[in-house]
């Protein structure tokens, strides 16, 4: 796959050894900016995969965001956010988790401050959009995780809302 070197030391840190099936399958198709819409059942890496795309195409270098992650949950937001840090702890990524229960002023001084990649939840993070703390003209990967449950619970307008605000050529 062609993997950066900070990036795979991240990936065997966290104690993946070989990739699994989705990430097989999924991973190459997203770092080349392909939309993707991939499947699996719990425990088999989904986090991992969307990921390691986004650590793999994001710019180290600029410090915008480059990645968004929409999460149904704040408790899901934030396990996202580990998995980030994680998988990133070699390549000094930034990531915040924009979530409900933060101090808004808290969200508004971090994402300023700039963040390359952030996970939150529907409501908060369209919240950060009109609030224009942060900033999608740079965000080139929208992530929905667990979107079947996100459109469920009735977050479809803020996510529609959301992606209307995000670039045209975005990557989902």
């Amino acid at each position: 796959m062609n993997l950066r070197e900070p990036l795979l030391r991240g990936i065997y840190g966290f104690g993946f050894e070989r990739p699994s099936a989705i990430q097989q399958r999924a991973i190459k198709p997203c770092i080349l900016g392909h939309d993707v819409i991939a499947q699996a059942q719990s425990g088999t890496g989904k986090t991992a995969t969307f990921t390691i795309s986004i650590l793999q195409r994001i710019d180290v270098n600029f410090k915008d965001c480059q990645a968004l992650i929409l999460a149904p949950t704040r408790e899901l937001a934030q396990q996202i956010q580990k998995v980030v840090l994680a998988l990133g702890d070699y390549m000094s990524v930034t990531c915040h988790a924009c979530i409900g229960g933060n101090k808004v002023q808290d969200d508004i001084k971090r994402l300023e401050s700039g963040v390359q990649v952030v996970v939150g939840t529907p409501g908060r993070v369209y919240d950060m959009l009109q609030r224009r703390a942060l900033q999608s003209k740079n965000i080139k990967m929208l992530v929905l995780d667990e979107a079947d449950e996100m459109l469920k619970e009735g977050f479809k307008e803020q996510i529609y809302n959301i992606f209307m605000l995000m670039p045209e050529n975005i990557q989902v």
